[in-house]
């Protein structure tokens, strides 16, 4: 580990307005909680009184009021700046909202959680492995569905006018405002109401998951993997309901440290790998989760954070080798970011071949068209240099020696 980093504050600066609306707080004495406060009770009065009162149900999770009251104690705790609290009150009000309107759903169609969730195709890998873009173009093959981020938002329609033209708007200010807070963000990731999201933004209602971890340090509050990948089934089976079925498309990097539980939700999942040289991926993984928080907070520990990501990630790369090598290894096919980025159709093609899916000429012609109108760089560049953040390139494939070996991964 390198030990002298440069402070988020040194790397990126803020708007005007975001520097502005954070000064607020020395207004009123200089606590932000005075201007933006995160309260457990009154969010759920809030959100209750919006939808009409309580519903009866509880989604199979009679534990939830509780874990919602502890997770808001230990983001209103936390070091939140004014913008960061204001972003954070309004995801756990958007999220309590959707939760409730999923369970008098549920309350009102007893058959509801009957749904059949049949071998989901699930990417996964570290962060800069192309695990986005791969997300997407499958995503253009008709016969997968990927939840979009205008569903995952709000999974179910909302009691004011406007139907699914309303989620979408509503969701756009959610989803957009990330890279206006910090314009450098959109080189990292495109948030847009119409793109598929990841599983971690999908759960964020089961309030169980890592969203809220990964934009805070939370102190006296953990997820619950076994709750989030039970709410995960559910809001598919809400999404699904009443519609043609067709075969889910999910992707997010964590589910590569909780595949037990992954499996244990959906036994027969196809997982798609990604393979990327560790000394490109993982300061990749830090900086994006270091701007992720920085985005809400003043102070990023970028040591502690490199260390966290460093563990979770070498953890769950070097033990996907004895995954692969057990029963469960017949339901994963890979995906080298080399191969991909090379050839996108035939690496696609084979990959459509490792799961017995047919792969047509026309979604190749799709994948071409759609990379072409969305070059590398289109958003800026994302720099994430080994050394900027923590790491040295010999260290990290040291570290990651089991799973370069075994996956004939390609240092770059």
């Amino acid at each position: 580990m390198a030990s002298a980093l440069l402070a988020m504050r040194e790397r990126y600066e803020r708007p005007e307005w975001v520097r502005l609306v954070n000064r607020m707080a020395g207004a009123v004495g200089g606590d932000a909680r005075r201007i933006v406060p995160l309260d457990a009770d009154e969010l759920l009065e809030t959100a209750a009184a919006s939808l009409g009162g309580m519903p009866r149900g509880d989604l199979g999770d009679p534990d939830w009021p509780a874990r919602f009251a502890s997770l808001v104690d230990a983001l209103d705790r936390s070091d939140l700046h004014t913008t960061g609290r204001l972003m954070t009150r309004e995801e756990l009000l958007r999220a309590l909202r959707s939760r409730l309107l999923m369970t008098l759903r549920a309350d009102a169609d007893p058959g509801l959680f009957d749904e059949a969730i049949e071998a989901p195709v699930i990417v996964t890998g570290p962060a800069r492995s192309g695990t986005t873009i791969l997300f997407e173009l499958l995503w253009l093959d008709p016969s997968l569905r990927a939840p979009l981020a205008w569903e995952a938002l709000h999974p179910q329609p909302l009691p004011e006018d406007g139907g699914d033209d309303r989620r979408l708007l509503w969701s756009g200010c959610e989803q957009e405002l990330w890279a206006v807070v910090q314009p450098e963000f959109a080189a990292i990731h495109e948030l847009r109401s119409d793109l598929p999201v990841e599983c971690v933004t999908l759960d964020m209602p089961s309030f169980a998951g890592m969203h809220w971890p990964m934009i805070a340090q939370l102190e006296g509050w953990a997820p619950d993997v076994a709750v989030d990948y039970d709410f995960h089934r559910r809001i598919l089976q809400t999404l699904q309901r009443g519609r043609e079925r067709s075969t889910w498309l999910l992707k997010t990097p964590g589910h590569l440290m909780t595949l037990d539980a992954l499996f244990a939700t959906y036994p027969d999942a196809w997982i798609v790998q990604t393979h990327r040289d560790p000394a490109k991926t993982m300061p990749s993984t830090v900086s994006t989760t270091a701007m992720v928080q920085w985005l809400r907070r003043d102070a990023v520990d970028l040591q502690t954070l490199a260390q966290v990501i460093s563990a979770g990630f070498a953890a769950a790369l070097n033990g996907s080798v004895a995954v692969r090598e057990s029963e469960r290894g017949a339901r994963f096919v890979d995906v080298h970011f080399q191969s991909l980025m090379k050839d996108p159709v035939d690496t696609l093609r084979r990959a459509y071949d490792g799961m017995g899916r047919p792969f047509s000429e026309a979604h190749g012609e799709r994948v071409l068209q759609y990379l072409s109108d969305k070059p590398k760089g289109k958003f800026g560049t994302h720099r994430y240099r080994p050394e900027e953040w923590g790491f040295t390139a010999d260290g990290l494939r040291e570290q990651l020696a089991p799973y370069i070996s075994h996956f004939a991964v390609a240092l770059e």
